[in-house]
């Protein structure tokens, strides 16, 4: 940590940190809505298709934010829910012109929606249960403590609380991207599409957005912040 830094945080001066998922299908926009979010001489030139995922940073007048900006390709979404408990809030962005895959998208937010939470009793040592969740925490590398995985006293395994999407209240933030698009819908159509009128235990916002211009993009950060700050209040 630089002096500056150092400064910064002694006088109350230092954005507060935030970590944001940004998901959704593959060619949404997601990485160009990320890059077009960052200050002009950071942004990258050429944008490629996501591997995986990619770590990304953009600030606010009162936040920095990392955003895990997640691969939408068929193969990598299994990618998505060990993430979920590094998420603070969601971006959620919708391709509003690819009208056959938004039926995959709904699909997508749903099992996020209702990523069910892991509940774990007491499990005796020689259960089949006990082992395969042992396996799944070495193979993820988590620690004995993590909150995604349970808490091992003597030889019981007792349940511990876990961060998930559908137990928490974080803002989401929908943006109807590619709105400069001859077949684009309008954001009120994508929001029916969706069904985002059923989430009613989270606060949630559409934006309709066109991230080459950068477009709509403002708007809905402003909300995201807004959101956060209240949270944090």
């Amino acid at each position: 940590m630089g002096l500056f830094d150092k400064l910064a945080g002694w006088l109350g001066l230092k954005k507060k940190e935030v970590h944001v998922l940004c998901l959704g299908l593959d060619n949404s926009g997601k990485t160009t809505i990320i890059n077009k979010l960052k200050p002009s001489n950071a942004q990258t030139q050429d944008i490629v298709p996501t591997i995986g995922f990619s770590i990304e940073k953009f600030k606010t007048s009162s936040l920095s934010f990392t955003v895990f900006d997640m691969s939408g390709q068929g193969r990598y979404r299994n990618l998505w829910e060990h993430y979920y408990k590094e998420g603070q809030a969601i971006i959620f962005v919708i391709d509003s012109s690819d009208k056959l895959r938004m039926v995959v998208a709904k699909e997508e937010l749903d099992t996020l929606l209702n990523h069910p939470a892991i509940k774990i009793f007491e499990l005796g040592r020689d259960s089949k249960t006990y082992q395969k969740i042992c396996e799944h925490s070495q193979s993820m590398r988590l620690r004995p403590r993590d909150p995604t995985v349970c808490v091992l006293v003597g030889y019981n395994l007792q349940r511990t609380t876990m961060t998930d999407i559908k137990h928490r209240r974080i803002p989401i933030l929908f943006f109807a991207n590619k709105m400069d698009l001859r077949d684009a819908v309008s954001s009120v159509k994508v929001s029916q599409l969706l069904s985002l009128e059923n989430i009613k235990d989270k606060p949630w916002h559409i934006c309709a957005s066109d991230a080459l211009k950068g477009e709509g993009l403002q708007e809905g950060v402003d909300w995201l912040q807004d959101q956060i700050q209240a949270m944090k209040t």
